[in-house]
Formats: structure tokens, sequence, C-alpha cells
């Protein structure tokens, strides 16, 4: 019984390894190419090999291996540092972005049209 549920367990979370290496492969691939050199990190290529293989990884193999958790540390390297620093750098996200200036808004402040 107690195996049964360590089995499971062991299921659900290579899961959700899965789905977070998913999530930050599909976030890399949406990110300007040119934001990646301005927020000085590795190239776009770079990254979506490196977590195309994470997720693959994931994928294939048994969470008891050594390659997902290397697989897991790109990821979360990716998520913790380069996504903040690609997000300063093209402005944000999207929806929640509200608060933190406009479309207009040049370097040095509001664009007025004088």
């Amino acid at each position: 019984m107690l195996v049964q549920g360590f089995g499971e367990l062991l299921y659900w979370v290579s899961w959700g390894l899965l789905l977070f290496s998913l999530f930050a492969f599909v976030d890399s691939a949406f990110r300007r190419e040119d934001a990646y050199r301005a927020a000085d990190k590795q190239t776009k290529p770079f990254w979506l090999i490196i977590l195309g293989l994470a997720a693959a990884v994931n994928f294939f193999m048994g969470i008891l291996s050594f390659l997902p958790i290397i697989g897991l540390i790109a990821t979360i390297v990716y998520i913790v540092d380069v996504r903040p620093a690609l997000r300063q750098v093209s402005g944000g996200g999207g929806r929640w972005n509200r608060g933190r200036g406009s479309s207009s808004d040049g370097p040095y402040g509001p664009f007025n049209g004088h």
C-alpha cells in the first residue's frame, strides 16, 4: 500500500515536472530573439534546445534518473533568472503589465507629440 502511494506520488511529480518544463519551453519560444541579447543572456536557440531537451527527458525518463534533475535545474534557471530579465527588457508581459506605463511611453517618459 505504501509503495503504491509512493509510485502514484512520483507519477504526479513527473507530470508536474513535464508541465513545468513545457511551460518554460513555450515561454522561451514566444520571446523575441533580440530580448535575449538585450538582457545579456544566452541566445534564444540555446534556451529552446536546453528546455526542449529538458521536456523530452522528463517525458521519456523516470523522475529518479539523473538527467531529469539536470533538466529541472535548467528549467529553474530559465524561470528564475532568464524569464524576469526578458520581461524587463521587453516591457513586461501582456495583461499583467497594467499600471506600468502605456505603449506610447518612450525611454524618457510618455510621448506627448510635441
